[in-house]
């Protein structure tokens, strides 16, 4: 069954350090880390079956938010969220720089 991914849940399970998304009981993910005002995205996993319907890049802008809402540097060690935000430059400002 498609996904409206405009009807997307995203949640901050703040205890396990993860954005998550629970659809018929599958439950997709990213996970990060906070040290000081920095967030570290480490993880994303989505279940195949629920590939390709926008779920992880739902999960990839909502995390984003929040670390610009928290004022927080973006480390992203995860492939797909670095993909991410090279594929939208408004979170680009939010990468952390050495």
């Amino acid at each position: 069954m498609p996904v409206d991914s405009d009807a997307i849940d995203v949640r901050n399970n703040t205890e396990a350090s993860r954005f998550e998304v629970v659809i018929d009981g599958k439950l997709a993910l990213i996970e990060y880390m906070i040290t000081g005002k920095n967030i570290t995205f480490t993880h994303t996993e989505t279940p195949t079956e629920l590939e390709g319907q926008g779920i992880a890049s739902a999960m990839a802008r909502v995390a984003l938010e929040y670390a610009r809402d928290q004022q927080l540097k973006v480390i992203p060690l995860c492939p797909f969220v670095a993909g991410y935000i090279r594929n939208h430059p408004e979170y680009q400002p939010l990468v952390f720089q050495r």
